[in-house]
């Protein structure tokens, strides 16, 4: 997936919509720590807002739940952490005539103790075709990172898997100092898309608890490497709400749904607001909580929005997503 900056006027992506909109959310120099997003000319800027109608601006439109949940995300937003990737094990796989190598790849918040222990399996393909791709992107950034080489003889030798395993810890940490690659796509769809399109393919196929059995480890990770960009784990969220309601632990679905709606609101992610909240309220109604709130904003949005008004639920706009 390309990462060039944009042409001024030209649509941007979902994740430099995000970054945008985060930008305008408080005022801060190019320098601070808080988002660490490119510089965006205000010219582009309104370009953008002009194409999208988003804002996500504190203003007195804002009902007081909306405010706090803005300001809640700006305080978090402001508290960064970095990541350590650790490789501590590995299998050779045997499948028919092909045999092989995965490593177990576990990321783990630096600086304190990370309880979300989650990981995942790649072999020595994933890693070389991650590497292809960035290069298309990064060439210049990675001039100095090298993908470790696979040997002539001997690559299911323990002392030369466990070098290569070690290589693969350093490449890979190497990959993350680079800002523009930990924030690309390419980079966090390496730990968690085949993940997630497993676990979609069983949400369509109604298989609901192996469905969120691939979606919490693959949320843990999103959370741990979207945090530039907290808006990109929306969908993952949303996916695990319909989980959850169709297992009926209308509770879990409903907390999940909360954790989704703030982002939803802060971020400007229109086209799940409406399903999200319509959700919400339903399953509020059957826990006996009190939804006044959630359908007063659900009236509200539907009558701000402009042109044809989408009557897809949050569970096929899940589906819809990532068929």
């Amino acid at each position: 997936m390309a990462q060039n900056a944009p042409v001024a006027g030209s649509p941007l992506s979902t994740e430099e919509m995000f970054e945008d909109n985060a930008q305008q959310a408080e005022p801060h120099s190019s320098t601070s720590p808080r988002y660490l997003i490119p510089d965006v000319s205000r010219s582009h800027r309104q370009a953008h807002e002009d194409t999208t109608g988003l804002s996500i601006s504190p203003s007195s439109a804002m009902t007081t739940k909306e405010l706090q949940d803005y300001w809640h995300g700006v305080k978090s937003e402001r508290t960064t952490f970095k990541l350590l990737f650790e490789i501590p094990s590995t299998r050779t796989v045997e499948h028919g005539l092909s045999r092989y190598v995965v490593y177990q790849i576990v990321v783990l918040k630096s600086g304190s103790y990370d309880s979300k222990r989650v990981s995942v399996e790649r072999r020595y393909s994933d890693f070389e075709r991650l590497h292809l791709q960035l290069l298309q992107d990064f060439s210049e950034e990675l001039e100095e990172v090298t993908l470790p080489r696979k040997r002539v003889t001997g690559n299911f030798a323990e002392e030369n898997i466990a070098e290569r395993r070690e290589a693969f810890k350093d490449y890979l940490a190497r990959l993350y100092a680079v800002r523009g690659v930990r924030r690309c796509a390419l980079f966090q769809d390496f730990f968690t898309e085949p993940e997630l399109k497993r676990a979609h393919g069983c949400l369509c196929g109604g298989q609901y608890s192996r469905a969120l059995e691939l979606l919490l480890p693959a949320l843990d990770l999103q959370e741990k490497l979207a945090q530039h960009c907290p808006a990109l784990t929306v969908p993952t969220l949303c996916a695990v709400t319909v989980c959850q309601r169709d297992l009926d632990d209308a509770a879990a679905a409903f907390a999940t749904g909360q954790r989704a709606l703030p982002l939803v609101r802060r971020y400007g992610v229109r086209k799940y607001r409406c399903p999200l909240l319509a959700l919400l309220v339903d399953l509020g109604f059957q826990l006996g909580l009190p939804v006044a709130a959630l359908q007063e904003e659900l009236c509200r949005v539907t009558d701000a929005q402009r042109g044809p008004v989408s009557l897809l639920s949050l569970k096929e706009l899940v589906v819809q997503e990532f068929t």
